[in-house]
């Protein structure tokens, strides 16, 4: 019971991905893909900052006072560089689905794919 209390942030980040993929794999909806998407982007910032606990050594910078363990800097400044990188990607993707509105005049993945007659 308690091994798996220890791992309960892996357990709900594996839980938020598979929300995530399932929102991507199943709805036909770009806007709702793209949630989908952030779902999953979510999951993976959440493992990183939960792997960058450290148990030994010391942190950096700031020598021996303080006990382990410590959150690593390194797992925080990747995952702010990635929450920049998918907000800009997010931005771009809306951007598209609106000009893909007004070409086709619906965003719905099943419409955008029937050929024409």
């Amino acid at each position: 019971m308690t091994e798996g209390l220890a791992h309960l942030d892996y357990i709900a980040v594996v839980i938020l991905f598979a929300i995530g993929l399932y929102v991507v794999l199943t709805k036909q909806n770009l806007i709702k893909k793209i949630i989908g998407l952030n779902i999953m982007e979510t999951a993976v910032f959440g493992l990183i900052v939960t792997s960058g606990m450290v148990d030994g050594g010391s942190p950096p910078l700031l020598g021996q006072g303080l006990e382990p363990p410590y959150a690593s800097p390194i797992a925080h400044a990747l995952v702010l560089t990635g929450i920049v990188v998918a907000l800009s990607v997010t931005a771009l993707a809306l951007v598209l689905i609106l000009r893909v509105k007004a070409e086709c005049g619906s965003i719905e993945l099943d419409e955008l794919l029937e050929p024409d007659e």
